[in-house]
């Protein structure tokens, strides 16, 4: 077969773009730091980064979901702790009016803050977090706790017995997603807060109940009546320190659920890396080998392509 030079000019110009392109692939890689720039590049490549990039972005929004659960948690532990300092409080003025030894002034005084206390537990139990109602159950836009103590709507009694709600049933719990398809209640409700599970007489379950019959005797001078309150005062005090056992508990389960979040975030981030980033200094490599037989090409075409009448015209 005969080579002409028109087919040499035209396998170097074909060869020559062919480096062109392969060093326009290395430069992008090196600008971009991917492995590849269009799917056809290397399905398999990514298909994975498709699926790791998926799992990378769940682990973020569970990270914002624990994130926001602890939160909720912190706030409803601050207000648990308040609620039980609160109590011991009225402790401490219910056994100074059960003593005998005060006036009918003196007993008056005390049901006097034991009613501005009242008022400032059914305060913390309104407490809301951005603004939800820790304590609402469902309906977070609805405050809990009326003025007068009474409970809303929301923790209302059931129809069947004048029991609260009965939490095994799932009324009024809410759940977050913190762990993949793995959801974990994280509220406490007024219910559970203030009327002790299981109790049927409402003036001893009810906690505002119980602060209001104390208020009464006070303020009638009743040290008897007042002292057989003490029993119910201190189960009342022993309820909200379980529930803070509950939701210590919980806080420290969101601990570990935000570092293993964390750990697995760091591991997918790894493993995306490694399936679509390039090694710098092996694409370096390949860049300055690519530039080399790019200039190599270039002289070689110097040499191949057909001289001219020009090349033989002396001035």
């Amino acid at each position: 077969m005969r080579i002409t030079n028109n087919m040499m000019v035209n396998n170097f110009l074909i060869n020559l773009n062919k480096n062109l392109s392969r060093l326009d692939d290395i430069q992008y890689k090196m600008a971009t730091g991917k492995k590849i720039r269009y799917p056809s590049d290397n399905p398999v490549i990514t298909a994975r980064s498709l699926r790791l990039r998926t799992d990378v972005s769940e682990i973020e929004q569970l990270q914002k979901n624990v994130d926001d659960a602890i939160s909720w948690v912190d706030t409803t532990e601050s207000a648990l702790a308040d609620i039980n300092e609160s109590l011991q409080r009225v402790r401490e003025l219910a056994v100074r009016g059960a003593n005998g030894t005060n006036t009918k002034e003196d007993m008056a005084q005390i049901a006097k803050e034991v009613a501005q206390i009242k008022q400032h537990i059914i305060q913390v139990g309104n407490t809301n977090y951005a603004g939800r109602y820790i304590f609402s159950g469902f309906k977070t836009d609805t405050a809990p706790i009326n003025s007068d103590g009474s409970f809303s709507d929301t923790n209302s009694f059931d129809s069947t017995g004048g029991y609260p709600i009965d939490l095994s049933t799932g009324k009024n719990i809410i759940q977050f997603e913190l762990m993949k398809a793995n959801y974990i209640s994280i509220n406490k409700t007024a219910n559970q807060v203030f009327y002790i599970q299981g109790e049927t007489d409402e003036n001893k379950g009810n906690l505002f109940k119980v602060l209001d019959n104390l208020i009464n005797a006070l303020e009638s001078g009743d040290a008897t009546s007042v002292n057989s309150l003490l029993s119910d005062i201190d189960r009342h005090i022993d309820n909200v320190v379980a529930q803070r056992g509950d939701v210590g508990a919980l806080q420290n389960r969101l601990e570990l659920i935000k570092n293993r979040l964390s750990d697995d975030n760091v591991n997918f981030t790894t493993l995306l890396s490694n399936n679509e980033d390039v090694d710098m200094a092996e694409i370096i490599m390949q860049l300055k080998t690519a530039e080399n037989v790019y200039r190599a090409a270039l002289q070689t075409g110097a040499q191949i392509l057909p001289p001219t009448l020009l090349d033989f015209l002396r001035f």
